[in-house]
């Protein structure tokens, strides 16, 4: 992708203090050097909807496929691989089954959270596939370089996409209270956390709850998927990326009368999906997107 299309996709979310690499040279000396100086890197993808079978994008299983080999081919790998959620598009077991098998490819260790495509009915096909031993509600945390990272689920709620629940709420304010504020927080979710544009569903109703709990810390990085398409906000110390799909974009805030899957010219296509790199070194984290289009 060339960095005008680049700067074009993203142009118009505006600043929000995270930093962009958008050279493969640049991020791979980012990674040399955070790894140099003792931080971490990992990579977040998102929304690869497998079972998806539409004109916006025929073949997801192919860029989730691309997506995967891209990641393999980093010349440093990194620390762990976070999907946040919509791995299926249905729900499906079949479904499941595709993305796991294509998942457990990647070579870094993998993270996996629901979005709401994955909960249809029930949660339980998600949790046959990615339930990790340590988390029985879907919800936990751990500390690796220094870091501490959370990761929450906003999809349970069948009503309503963005909302934590008061068990979940109570687990955040018992786990970040044992945190000390100069420790680098990182968050994962599905959903949102703030209102992105609650017209169209883009934030977690409570999600107002955490981001009170988190303004305390020096640093703090939410990454969330969902909605599609690169945005990026600040509020005090607390900064929102949200990721691009491997499986198909989303319009922008308001310019549809709804929220779904945007048909771009096949020539386009690999441009709007692709992954994210984040390299966290002296307590800053660098945030790098890459399209599929190479």
């Amino acid at each position: 992708m060339k960095r005008d299309d680049f700067l074009k996709h993203v142009g118009w979310t505006g600043a929000g203090g995270i930093a962009w690499s958008l050279s493969g040279t640049g991020l791979f000396t980012a990674q040399r050097a955070q790894a140099a100086e003792g931080g971490l890197s990992f990579v977040q993808i998102s929304d690869s909807h497998i079972g998806f079978a539409r004109p916006e994008n025929p073949d997801v299983a192919g860029t989730l496929q691309k997506t995967i080999d891209a990641i393999n081919a980093l010349p440093l790998q990194p620390s762990f691989v976070v999907h946040t959620g919509d791995v299926t598009h249905l729900s499906k077991p079949a479904q499941f089954d595709a993305a796991k098998q294509m998942l457990s490819t990647l070579k870094a260790p993998l993270i996996v959270i629901p979005g709401e495509h994955d909960v249809i009915g029930t949660p339980q096909a998600f949790f046959s596939a990615f339930r990790r031993g340590d988390a029985p509600n879907g919800w936990f945390s751990w500390d690796q370089g220094g870091v501490h990272f959370l990761t929450l689920v906003n999809v349970f709620n069948f009503e309503i996409d963005g909302k934590l629940g008061t068990e979940q709420l109570d687990f955040v304010k018992n786990d970040l209270a044992a945190q000390k504020s100069s420790t680098p927080i990182v968050v994962f979710a599905h959903v949102p956390l703030y209102a992105l544009f609650p017209p169209w569903g883009w934030t977690t109703e409570d999600g107002s709850t955490v981001l009170a709990a988190l303004r305390r810390f020096d640093a703090v990085t939410v990454l969330t998927g969902h909605i599609h398409q690169i945005v990026q906000h600040t509020d005090g110390n607390i900064r929102f990326a949200t990721a691009a799909s491997t499986a198909y974009p989303q319009p922008a805030p308001g310019t549809a009368d709804k929220p779904g899957p945007l048909k771009v010219p096949d020539s386009r296509l690999l441009s709007v999906l692709g992954y994210r790199s984040v390299e966290i070194a002296h307590n800053a984290a660098t945030i790098s997107d890459r399209s599929l289009q190479t």
